[in-house]
């Protein structure tokens, strides 16, 4: 299939990326600042709010992936995963209780989280049909989408919650997700299950491959060090480096800008270069930055480094979802969500790790991500992918093969 074909086959899917973004994105960063003053909620109930929604989240989209590789319902899925995140939002827009939004985020928000893994497995099952030589490039170009709308999003979000309050806010995503699910029942059409066996591949195993297990921890751990980054880069710009609140926003900023077209450069480069090289070279420059960010004594010094720290996003971020794919082909929906809930983990590890940073300095935040980083690096370059899927021989071809020989 052709290039422009291609597109034209992904474009109804890169809409419900970039609705669901915006969804997302005008919601995320203000969520406690939500909490803490229009629901008025304490300290102690937003920690353990924040704890739910990601344990939840992370438990409910394990759930979905696993259904939506055992029958030809990944679209039906993306329809529910978008109405429950118009139906969540749409009552938060209203609901100041915060019992009735902890249920919420455990049941609604919760499911709404799935649409990201499966709107990634449903473009491999896409991809990997019509064009598999382009199944990386198109998901880092989806990716890319979906960075555009955190581009867009939270000022969106600031701009609503100066106009209005936060019933806009919530208001606007509920629109968002009600227009990606439309958009999925319109112009989306149903997959067949991936995980189907064909009689001339033999028995296929459900079992995600061993080598996942160091590889998912390692990128956990990068995503670790990712979110610790942002949580400290404030408090770091103007208590180690004497800066400001704004410079921290412009430095991050920065980084969100380099990180776009990277992506994109990344995607081409996957047709010519092995995923897995792109991959070690991007956390190296994970390693890199953290070096550089802990020896900084300047704004300009932080500011320099965003560029291997927008390398190392762009190369594990946008490729690190094929590369867990291609290592589980027939089991997509387990594979993408694999890869997404090291997200959520790695904010729950950031957390204790963010408190002792608090305790003894912000600098000790990028010495922590500096020691997670290696030891990513370590586990990636040790760990060598193989397909799961790989047709296992059977008694008779044991046997067979022990007469021969």
């Amino acid at each position: 299939m052709s290039l422009p074909s291609l597109t034209r086959r992904l474009f109804p899917l890169g809409l419900v990326f970039l609705t669901s973004g915006i969804a997302t994105a005008v919601v995320g960063p203000f969520l406690g600042l939500f909490l803490s003053t229009a629901v008025d909620a304490s300290p102690v109930q937003v920690t353990v709010f924040l704890m739910v929604a990601s344990l939840s989240g992370v438990a409910m989209s394990w759930a979905i992936g696993r259904i939506s590789d055992r029958r030809p319902m990944r679209r039906l899925l993306l329809v529910v995963a978008a109405l429950a995140g118009c139906v969540g939002t749409g009552l938060t827009a209203v609901v100041r209780d915060y019992w009735v939004l902890l249920a919420l985020t455990a049941t609604a928000t919760a499911i709404a989280g799935s649409l990201y893994p499966q709107s990634f497995a449903y473009a491999r099952q896409v991809l990997q049909r019509d064009d598999p030589s382009r199944a990386a490039m198109g998901i880092s170009t989806l990716r890319t989408v979906f960075s555009i709308a955190w581009v867009g999003g939270p000022t969106l979000a600031a701009f609503l919650l100066e106009a209005g309050d936060f019933s806009w806010v919530y208001g606007a995503a509920a629109l968002m997700y009600l227009i990606a699910a439309l958009v999925a029942i319109r112009w989306l059409p149903e997959m067949e299950a991936p995980a189907s066996p064909r009689a001339e591949d033999g028995p296929v195993s459900s079992r995600a491959p061993r080598v996942l297990i160091p590889i998912l921890v390692g990128f956990t751990l990068l995503q670790t060090a990712m979110v610790l980054g942002v949580q400290a880069m404030p408090l770091f710009t103007s208590t180690e480096l004497n800066g400001s609140i704004g410079d921290a926003g412009l430095i991050l900023g920065l980084c969100a800008a380099l990180e776009i077209p990277l992506m994109l450069g990344f995607g081409w480069l996957s047709t010519r270069v092995p995923l897995r090289v792109i991959i070690l070279a991007g956390t190296v420059c994970a390693v890199i930055y953290q070096a550089l960010a802990l020896s900084a004594t300047s704004i300009w010094m932080l500011t320099a480094a965003q560029l291997p720290n927008a390398l190392f996003i762009a190369a594990t971020s946008g490729l690190g979802i094929s590369y867990v794919q291609d290592m589980m082909p027939r089991f997509p929906g387990r594979a993408t969500t694999m890869f997404t809930n090291t997200f959520p983990i790695g904010n729950i590890l950031a957390a204790p790790l963010f408190g002792l940073s608090q305790q003894y300095g912000f600098r000790l935040a990028f010495g922590l991500n500096l020691g997670l980083c290696v030891l990513g690096l370590v586990l990636l370059a040790l760990a060598r992918s193989r397909p799961a899927d790989t047709p296992q021989p059977t008694n008779f071809d044991q046997e067979k093969a022990t007469e021969q020989a």
